[in-house]
């Protein structure tokens, strides 16, 4: 791995470890075994490193979020069927005890956020990517490929509940919502709301 590379992987450890707020410069050489100044030439300051390093982790446990990871690694459900959507979710929640430690550096962001302008502007950049890469995860058509009204609407719709299930296992993981009541709650939604248009 070359210094950039070695920055970020520092950087993540730190975040896990630190979080956000009490992540140094210092720290994350010391950790990379790079220099201070190789931070401003690949990355442009430390908040924008650890942004990265933020985003990287998000990345790798929304890979986490796979259908049948783990289990042959594909989905077993057609894609858009609320059995697909039960299975998707079923693997979000599976993942949630190793992605405690990013789920809690979160919600650090998220409360600093105001102390941190520059940072929320970076994390509200990056949000986007996350609502178009979950989006395939039901529907297997390919991120690339998605519109941007999909995303601006079932990625938004994901996202969200994504966030409500993460602050539900957070905060007390023995009475979070289960894929399977988060599937049956939205198969009766779909039920009401097909009785009223017929």
């Amino acid at each position: 791995m070359g210094h950039r590379e070695d920055l970020l992987e520092g950087a993540k450890r730190c975040l896990l470890d630190k979080g956000f707020l009490r992540t140094t410069a210092r720290d994350i050489v010391k950790e990379s075994g790079t220099n201070l100044a190789s931070i401003g030439y690949h990355y442009g300051s430390k908040d924008a490193l650890l942004v990265q390093a933020y985003v990287s982790l998000i990345e790798e446990m929304g890979d986490r979020f796979e259908p049948g990871r783990g289990a042959g690694g594909t989905a077993q459900a057609p894609p858009g069927t609320l059995e697909r959507f039960q299975e998707v979710w079923s693997g979000v929640i599976r993942s949630l005890p190793q992605s405690r430690a990013v789920w809690l550096l979160s919600f650090e962001l998220i409360l600093q956020g105001d102390r941190l302008p520059e940072v929320r502007k970076l994390l509200i950049e990056a949000q986007e990517q996350g609502r178009s890469g979950l989006i395939p995860l039901f529907t297997d058509v390919p991120e690339a490929d998605l519109d941007q009204e999909t995303v601006d609407t079932e990625g938004r719709l994901y996202q969200t509940l994504l966030q409500g299930l993460m602050v539900q296992w957070v905060f007390d993981p023995g009475s979070a919502t289960g894929a399977d009541q988060l599937t049956e709650g939205l198969r009766r939604v779909l039920k009401a709301a097909g009785s009223q248009t017929s």
